[in-house]
């Protein structure tokens, strides 16, 4: 139904009006303006004529004139004759209502309750809502322009057919497209500005083939700002929605349409403090069952907004931690700005993704080389370790104060003779421990563009590898290179750095099969915050605990104390008993009345935990909290530093072996549990079998439960300390 937003065959425009500037004259000069060929229909019920065109009273009354269906609405009146609107679009039949008035939950209480019974009567009459308060939506490839944003305003404004006559990035002299003349016009702001779209969905040449990009954004001014900067890179776009105040339809929903869509390829999306687990869950099971990499800009995670905690796991589960590691699970690419939100759209729009880790870098300067090679570091992938044989075809072409080595350093002197471009680039392409190739030219001028450009485009088609550009320097020295690169399907970047992290976005976009839907937990009563009772409850669902009880006497502590013991205060709401001395290990039967005692003047204290003291081992967190999303799960390096190392993975529950596994890998626990300085290894099977019947037990606990530490040993992992906090 959504899929409406960006394909409606037809669009009553609900507030048409004949005055120049009002939002309902624009949204009707922008339809017939950039050749909307669907039915158009004006509803004013105080008009009979608007323009050209007939106005009807409401578009029941056009239904019931015509007998004709409505797709979409585009509902522009005052806030207080929106609900009048809602309920006559409902009655006709409309799919999707874009509501674009304020002055609902954004202003206060009143209309909040407005806003609600919008909604109301929508699902009542089974439309979808899209808004309040936003700017509409914009489905290019058909002149739908659903919106009133001043984007569209030009008055030369043109969107072009696509096709061989347009020179659509075809790198044609008359292509007018991101040339840097004046007749470029791609949604600068000018009078030229031109929207680029085909029919057949695809906005270049069809040898390029790129993938239609779908954004929908929770900010309308915000997002139709980047769907201006998206166009004027000459990125292709399928869809752009703005969701404004989400009543009803969220920008993952509509992402999740947009990942359905045989006809877009890739997902970009700007959401605001994400609460929608839910949302989140389904739209990357669409975009991992459709083979769609997605890319989101968050805002409001800051730790600024995130709460307090006492234990470990609430302190360190602050926002932004929460966002990238659910983020991360469920494989979707988190950026930090629109900037890379649009670099990461190029990357997916002329490479795809699923690309291997393994990077070589080619430049024409050292140091553009050296700033790619640590972009890889950072970004966790590899450089490439060229073959022998490729080290020596390139000792024949690089110059001796070059390199053929990793990054393969050229010099600028190969540009004196293009066709060593060509032989370099064959060489590295053809390697078999290359998965990508970053190429880094610095101030390359009009002259140098074909041969580059050439060579790029040869070795892409003829190896199948992806190439990416990194070309610092002005955009005026070579003001066709961008848009030749793009019609070669080679994204082009101003710096490394970002060439580089678009890597990482396709190398990080592999579908992530079996997604859970819903939480696996077990019916499991939550105990008393109490260790004693948490570790009895962890037994009782086979997680191994030191074996122990509580004693209330000195008698009973000398009966209670194994060979070798660890003795612990019990006091209600005391969570760190270490930093109060309430933990003393290494006591025997000899000792244990005096460590009774000695724990019993901890203020507080109403008895003492005896427990048998185990291995010492590697010290792991684990922790269940939670989250505006939902429960999440923490893995990490425990102990008394956990704070100070301050490494930890986040997941949301459910998960699974895989997704702990990976949570394990993520921190320095994996590296620890590999055996140090020549220790043994530690049981990695056991760790993953705790979290995992950890995570089901405590899905539906309330408040943060936190294990710290584990330890695991070579031969077990066992919890040596357990805490619940619950804040009303």
């Amino acid at each position: 139904m959504l899929d409406v937003l960006w394909a409606a065959t037809s669009v009553a425009v609900v507030g048409a009006s004949a005055r120049a500037g009002a939002p309902g004259h624009s949204v009707l000069s922008y339809l017939e303006r950039f050749g909307y060929a669907g039915r158009v229909i004006a509803i004013n019920p105080n008009a009979d004529q608007i323009g050209d065109r007939p106005a009807w009273p409401s578009v029941a009354a056009y239904r019931a004139a015509t007998g004709n269906p409505v797709d979409l609405a585009v509902v522009l009146v005052p806030a207080s004759a929106c609900l009048d609107a809602i309920t006559d679009c409902a009655d006709a039949g409309v799919a999707v209502a874009i509501v674009g008035s304020s002055g609902f939950a954004e202003v206060g209480p009143e209309g909040r309750a407005l806003q609600s019974k919008l909604v109301a009567v929508a699902r009542a009459g089974g439309m979808r809502l899209v808004g309040p308060n936003c700017i509409g939506a914009l489905g290019p490839q058909t002149g739908l322009v659903a919106s009133f944003s001043p984007l569209f305003g030009g008055a030369e404004t043109r969107l072009l057919s696509g096709g061989a006559e347009t020179g659509l990035l075809s790198g044609g002299a008359e292509t007018g497209l991101l040339s840097g003349g004046a007749e470029t016009g791609l949604l600068s702001g000018g009078a030229e500005t031109q929207l680029l779209g085909g029919a057949d969905g695809s906005l270049l040449a069809p040898d390029s083939a790129p993938r239609a990009i779908g954004f929908a954004s929770a900010s309308g001014a915000l997002g139709f700002g980047t769907v201006s900067l998206a166009l004027d890179r000459g990125l292709p776009l399928r869809a752009a929605v703005s969701t404004g105040n989400e009543a009803d339809v969220s920008a993952l929903e509509v992402l999740t349409a947009l990942a359905r869509d045989p006809e877009c390829g890739a997902l970009l999306g700007y959401a605001e403090s994400l609460s929608d687990a839910d949302g989140l869950r389904a739209l990357a099971a669409a975009a991992s069952e459709h083979g769609k990499p997605v890319a989101l800009l968050v805002g409001g995670v800051s730790e600024a907004g995130a709460r307090a905690a006492a234990s470990h796991t609430g302190a360190l589960a602050t926002g932004e931690r929460v966002v990238d590691g659910v983020l991360r699970q469920f494989g979707i690419e988190r950026v930090n700005d629109v900037d890379e939100l649009l670099d990461v759209g190029d990357a997916y729009a002329l490479i795809g993704g699923a690309v291997g880790d393994r990077v070589a870098v080619i430049t024409t300067s050292g140091g553009s080389g050296i700033l790619a090679t640590d972009a890889i570091a950072r970004q966790g992938l590899r450089l490439a370790d060229l073959s022998p044989s490729t080290r020596a075809e390139l000792a024949q072409i690089v110059p001796a104060y070059g390199s053929a080595a990793n990054p393969v350093d050229v010099t600028a002197t190969v540009m004196s003779d293009r066709s060593l471009v060509g032989r370099a680039l064959h060489a590295v392409a053809g390697d078999s421990g290359v998965d990508a190739l970053v190429v880094c030219f610095c101030v390359l001028v009009g002259a140098d563009v074909d041969a580059i450009v050439d060579a790029l485009a040869e070795v892409k088609q003829r190896f199948g590898k992806p190439v990416l550009v990194a070309r610092t320097g002005a955009e005026h020295l070579a003001p066709q290179a961008t848009a030749a690169l793009r019609a070669a399907g080679v994204p082009s970047y101003p710096t490394p750095g970002r060439a580089v992290r678009a890597v990482a976005a396709l190398h990080r976009s592999r579908p992530r099969p079996g997604i859970a839907a819903t939480a696996d937990g077990v019916d499991s009563k939550a105990p008393g915050s109490g260790e004693a009772e948490l570790k009895a409850a962890l037994a009782a669902a086979g997680i191994r605990v030191p074996i122990g009880r509580v004693v209330t006497d000195e008698a009973s502590a000398v009966a209670a104390c194994p060979e070798r013991a660890v003795f612990k205060v019990v006091a209600p709401g005391l969570v760190h008993k270490s930093d109060v001395g309430g933990v003393l290990l290494g006591i025997d039967a000899e000792r244990a009345g005096e460590a009774y005692h000695q724990l019993m003047a901890v203020p507080g204290a109403a008895g003492v935990l005896v427990e048998e003291q185990v291995p010492t081992g590697i010290e792991v967190l684990v922790g269940v909290a939670d989250s505006p999303l939902g429960r999440i799960l923490s893995v990490g390096v425990g102990g008394v530093f956990t704070e100070v190392v301050d490494d930890v993975a986040i997941r949301l529950l459910p998960v699974g072996e895989p997704d702990v596994r990976e949570m394990i890998a993520q921190t320095r626990v994996g590296a620890m549990l590999s055996g140090l300085r020549g220790a043994p290894p530690a049981n990695l099977d056991a760790l993953v079998e705790l979290v995992v019947a950890v995570a089901r037990l405590a899905a539906d606990w309330p408040g943060d439960l936190d294990l710290n530490p584990v330890v695991v040993t070579p031969r077990e992992a066992i919890v040596l300390d357990a805490a619940l906090s619950v804040t009303s």
